[in-house]
């Protein structure tokens, strides 16, 4: 039996201000008021009669305790919310034939919960899922061979293919454990090899983009297709490289011998979305779209935040 005073709403503030750090942006989050979520954090800490947050740090730190108890905290909350999307998953009876294309950066845990979730719907369907890099899923969909695909924005057009974007996915630097002392420096990482992506990867090619932008010239010696072997790579202590947090969680394995850091340089993103034929109903695609963003925000985003706090902000569900 919880404890008197432990509630639901208890539990969501203290995740919310766990993983920003600011009272105002917990307040943002889960629409309360400052001294509202202040109050619901006191209310939780007597409940349980132990300090949670080190109230006198500005952001705001978690205890020994309040690290432990945000662990469990998370995966409660994340399975009420999963079970509450499933409750209101859509109906796609009505369809004969469905084809899906996912990113293979899901691949781990979204994409195998997605398929169930749409299995159970599609009652009547001929149903084909594939996942792929983006590259890969922009060209099917460009051929008309998938109706519909989750891929990163490529920025090009794509004729007869509607976009509702997903997520706002940040790059950053992930090296090797204990190689670079403190955030690593343009200098520091110029001392290692950079890993790159294989070059026609979408992702490869974005990050040549905003390095040609910025005038940045890195030695490199090795091109790597394969994103869990470019991450082994860098466990290995062989190299640094440019990725993604979705990215680093997909390769969970190799935390214990890589660190993530902020880029040294000017930040940029890319953009996943869900691309859906013109030619369907609004109504299918919005529909696997409204189950796609409760599964990211659960499986995805939450995980990688309590993982990586410094990325409140800007790892995100986009704007529709």
């Amino acid at each position: 039996m919880l404890a008197k005073g432990v509630t639901l709403r208890g539990l969501e503030v203290f995740e919310a201000l766990a993983q920003s750090g600011s009272v105002a942006q917990a307040a943002e989050e889960t629409g309360l008021s400052q001294p509202a979520v202040s109050q619901q954090i006191r209310n939780l800490e007597a409940a349980l009669d132990t300090a949670l947050l080190d109230h006198g740090k500005r952001p705001m730190r978690l205890t020994a305790a309040g690290r432990a108890f945000l662990t469990r905290t998370s995966r409660v909350l994340s399975e009420l919310r999963l079970a509450q999307s499933e409750l209101t998953v859509m109906d796609l009876s009505h369809l004969t034939s469905l084809s899906l294309g996912m990113i293979d950066d899901f691949d781990n845990d979204l994409t195998p919960r997605l398929a169930t979730v749409l299995a159970e719907s599609l009652t009547n369907c001929r149903f084909r899922l594939i996942t792929a890099p983006s590259h890969e899923i922009n060209a099917a969909m460009r051929d008309r061979n998938l109706h519909l695909g989750v891929a990163a924005r490529s920025g090009d057009m794509l004729d007869g293919v509607t976009e509702y974007p997903l997520v706002h996915d940040p790059f950053i630097i992930v090296a090797p454990r204990g190689r670079l002392s403190g955030a690593p420096t343009l200098d520091a990482l110029s001392q290692l090899p950079f890993l790159r992506y294989e070059r026609t990867q979408l992702i490869s090619r974005m990050i040549d983009a905003q390095f040609a932008r910025l005038g940045l010239d890195f030695p490199e010696r090795f091109e790597i297709g394969s994103h869990l072997a470019l991450m082994a790579m860098v466990a290995r202590g062989i190299g640094w490289s440019v990725t993604t947090p979705l990215g680093y969680m997909r390769a969970a394995r190799f935390h214990d011998e890589v660190e993530a850091y902020p880029l040294p340089f000017a930040p940029f993103s890319r953009t996943i979305s869900l691309f859906a034929s013109a030619d369907w109903a609004d109504r299918v695609p919005r529909d696997v779209h409204d189950i796609l963003r409760g599964l990211l925000q659960e499986q995805v985003i939450a995980p990688t935040l309590t993982k990586l706090p410094w990325l409140a902000g800007d790892l995100r569900l986009t704007d529709v």
